[in-house]
């Protein structure tokens, strides 16, 4: 039996080496139990490392008691002995196969094989249909089935495949990766109001994305049709479309894109991950315990769908009673969700909930140049240190204090100027 536990790729030691696959747990966490479904086609897995990088991902899945639905995409035109249920298990087999998942498979004669794990649909093409009996059986016995189709139809039938069977999360794999607006810019998330947007007549032509209509027609149609989330990338960054908070592609999810909420005891571990992650790249002070337990209790998240923490930051006002004064904390958005509007989301809610709280104003402090932009082009005007209350300098840094700038929001004046 080949051991994996070493077989990561060449991308994903890179990854592992800046602490890129530090959120992977989280995201394992989050599928366990669950199905998914991946759509790719074959001429892809068939390039350098392809199978590689896709075999990895379904092995880590399926150690992770995770099922897996894969449909490879065939070109009929083409077809040749790697692309029949025998080639493409021994493709996969190295990958997916190992000490970490073998137990997961049933043994069969000569070994546990994923040759009786593997459906050739694509012979009849388009009207073969969906034997959902034949995947049902499949994965009442084995953790993974794979099933080839006609390529021409790969991703609707993957839409049909996935709106019947309710999966979790649907993986649609293309060479183009996620969406992005004709400036270039990758769209990290769009939710249903976004893809009816686009799906308008003239707008998806407007916006350069032609060709991919079929794509996001099949995506909202899975969402409609029940499936929690539909991820789209590239094969090359499938791992840390699914693994990290930064992402590849582009997320897409049926509800309002992001709600902000206050923070809950089960929100905890996962927030004080990305503090610490702030910490570390320095945008965010170190803070000791008891202060990240403050921000913890007067915090709030934002929350992309209904799993992915994009943001955090907390109103403190326990020391600032006396001068009706709170201080935002601890604000820090994912670099993935960045162009998503969430640390405005935050700051508004914050806001609205000082005003309910009788607050006079809100200030923050930074050191760091982008974030002072950001509070200065929500209204905030920089003020000098002595305009904020004496006690926020009780103990503070003394080599930091001369860096940080002081940024405030007079609620009372607004409201009267408004």
């Amino acid at each position: 039996m080949v051991p994996c536990a070493n077989m990561a790729t060449a991308a994903e030691r890179r990854e592992a080496a800046v602490g890129g696959f530090e959120e992977k747990d989280f995201y394992l966490d989050e599928f366990r139990a669950h199905t998914l479904c991946f759509a790719v086609a074959l001429s892809d897995c068939e390039q350098a490392g392809g199978f590689e990088m896709l075999g990895t991902v379904v092995r880590e899945l399926i150690a992770n008691d995770s099922r897996v639905i894969l449909l490879l995409g065939v070109d009929a035109e083409h077809r040749s002995a790697a692309s029949s249920i025998s080639g493409v298990s021994k493709r996969l087999e190295p990958f997916v196969v190992c000490e970490q998942t073998a137990n997961r498979f049933p043994r069969k004669r000569g070994g546990r094989k994923l040759g009786h794990c593997v459906l050739d649909l694509a012979v009849g093409g388009e009207d073969a249909g969906l034997p959902l009996g034949d995947f049902w059986r499949i994965l009442r016995a084995a953790p993974l089935v794979t099933a080839l189709v006609d390529g021409a139809a790969l991703v609707e039938m993957a839409q049909r495949l996935t709106t019947r069977l309710r999966v979790h999360k649907l993986v649609i794999i293309e060479p183009a990766g996620g969406i992005a607006t004709p400036q270039g810019l990758q769209l990290s998330f769009m939710d249903d109001a976004m893809l009816t947007a686009v799906l308008q007549t003239g707008e998806a032509e407007w916006a350069g994305l032609e060709t991919r209509r079929p794509t996001l027609r099949a995506i909202q149609s899975a969402l409609r049709g029940g499936v929690h989330a539909v991820n789209l990338c590239a094969l090359h960054g499938l791992s840390r479309e699914l693994y990290t908070y930064e992402g590849s592609g582009t997320l897409f999810t049926l509800e309002d894109y992001c709600r902000v909420e206050r923070l809950g005891i089960d929100d905890f571990e996962q927030v004080e991950r990305l503090l610490e992650r702030g910490q570390r790249e320095g945008f965010l002070k170190v803070r000791t315990p008891a202060e990240l337990t403050r921000i913890l209790l007067n915090g709030y998240g934002a929350t992309i769908g209904e799993h992915h923490l994009a943001g955090v930051c907390a109103l403190e006002t326990e020391h600032y009673a006396r001068e009706r004064a709170g201080e935002i904390v601890g604000l820090y958005t994912i670099t993935r969700f960045k162009g998503e509007g969430v640390g405005g989301r935050l700051v508004d809610r914050v806001l609205k909930d000082a005003r309910s709280a009788g607050l006079s104003y809100v200030f923050a402090c930074s050191v760091d140049p982008r974030a002072q932009g950001f509070f200065a082009r929500r209204g905030f005007r920089l003020v000098s240190p002595t305009d904020v209350p004496a006690s926020k300098w009780t103990g503070y840094d003394r080599a930091r204090i001369k860096q940080v700038q002081v940024l405030r929001y007079d609620l009372e004046v607004t409201e009267t100027t408004t």
